[in-house]
């Protein structure tokens, strides 16, 4: 009786297969097209903006400290999708509007730019002592210091915590789609809102969710084993 009462109705079972099956294609190019390079653009430009921030938390200008750890807090202490609705509903009553892709790379540019800081921040600074002296010594300036020097040996240092911070980045894009960024998981709000079957269709995402950031670790671990080798050199 216990095992009967989960029996699948044969006719319901290829329903949830036909339905599975053809919607693969449009969840997969929800990724393809906008999940992945979303993904990738902001947190390139969110490196980016993470390096500024971290090397002006660390000067000895206090206008540069100061401004830093303003956007840090400002941003680490509201919600992301509090951000996105911000730029993308709050900012056209100001006069600015932003499409909706411009605004999920801004929001997540920002957001990821706040966090990577304080990872980069703290890498730079478990430099040891020595190794800023000793760039000294030999006559490099500060940007030679930290180019050839510092940054390659706290990229070392940041590359599991800020691979962990992309993996994160890829699953949080799906907060795109409540601003109407027709990524992977609004793909699978519209398929589901014809079809009705919101269960399969959120499960289906989330396994390929699961994938993508399975498949991601894995390459997070090559890249790992690879900076040992180099360092061990």
């Amino acid at each position: 009786m216990f095992w009967n009462s989960f029996d699948i109705d044969p006719d319901k079972l290829e329903r949830y297969i036909t339905i599975a099956r053809s919607s693969l294609q449009p969840l997969l190019e929800g990724a393809v097209v906008y999940t992945l390079p979303l993904s990738l653009i902001t947190f390139v430009l969110g490196l980016a903006i993470a390096v500024l921030t971290a090397l002006s938390r660390i000067s000895n200008a206090k206008t540069l400290q100061w401004f830093a750890r303003a956007y840090v807090s400002a941003i680490r202490g509201t919600p992301l999708l509090v951000q996105l609705f911000i730029l993308f509903y709050g900012l056209p009553s100001i006069g600015i509007v932003i499409d909706p892709f411009p605004a999920a790379v801004l929001g997540f540019s920002l957001n990821v730019g706040a966090y990577a800081s304080e990872v980069i921040r703290a890498a730079i600074l478990s430099i040891p002592k020595g190794q800023w002296e000793a760039a000294q010594m030999i006559g490099m300036n500060y940007v030679q210091m930290m180019r050839r020097v510092i940054l390659p040996q706290a990229t070392r240092v940041s590359i599991p915590p800020l691979s962990n911070t992309f993996i994160s980045l890829v699953k949080d894009t799906s907060l795109a789609s409540l601003i109407l960024v027709t990524e992977m998981f609004r793909r699978a709000q519209e398929i589901a809102a014809t079809n009705y079957e919101f269960l399969l269709l959120y499960a289906e995402v989330a396994i390929l969710y699961w994938v993508i950031c399975f498949l991601l670790s894995i390459v997070q671990s090559n890249l790992e084993n690879r900076f040992d080798r180099y360092v061990s050199k």
